[in-house]
């Protein structure tokens, strides 16, 4: 570049920086600006929803006289409130909830008890009863009402099994 070039742009080659700052007082009082439109927009805010808040109770519609008087704003829920709807309720705190749950099946499968006394029927706990089938095995004979095997019941040829002997009553082709 030219010297006349560098004259006409407005700055010199020994000037490499910008010699003039941002004002530590600019930033501190778009500071102070910014803290001072914060707190106006919260109480803006605050006074609106006063206003909505004393107009929802303003246009309450009025109770039942049959209806046993409640606080007059319907809108707040008591503690207890939940226990007259009846099961399942919605969750209040899963996390306590889901716990009590897993405790009382933990305690329901390493447990005894009747599942059915009339019929006779009990509940042993889990790790007992896997110990008893792999000492006993698993029952093969069938219970009343069970399906019968395939050989009494009439099933088509194709669904026994194939041996390569031709099905009884039939010869082969």
């Amino acid at each position: 570049m030219t010297e006349e070039e560098i004259k006409h742009r407005g700055h010199d080659s020994e000037q490499g920086y910008e010699h003039q700052d941002l004002s530590p007082n600019v930033v501190f009082a778009f500071l102070g600006g910014l803290a001072v439109a914060g707190i106006l927009i919260y109480f803006v805010v605050w006074g609106f929803y006063d206003v909505m808040d004393a107009y929802e109770r303003h246009h309450q519609p009025p109770q039942n006289p049959l209806v046993q008087q409640t606080e007059a704003d319907t809108r707040v829920v008591q503690p207890d409130a939940y226990k007259k709807f009846p099961q399942p309720r919605l969750e209040r705190n899963e996390r306590l909830e889901i716990n009590d749950f897993r405790l009382q099946e933990e305690q329901t499968l390493n447990s005894y008890g009747w599942v059915d006394e009339k019929a006779g029927v009990v509940r042993i706990p889990i790790e007992h009863a896997m110990q008893l089938i792999a000492q006993r095995g698993l029952s093969t004979t069938p219970r009343a009402g069970a399906i019968p095997s395939a050989e009494g019941s009439g099933a088509s040829p194709a669904a026994q099994p194939d041996n390569g002997n031709p099905p009884k009553g039939r010869a082969k082709k």
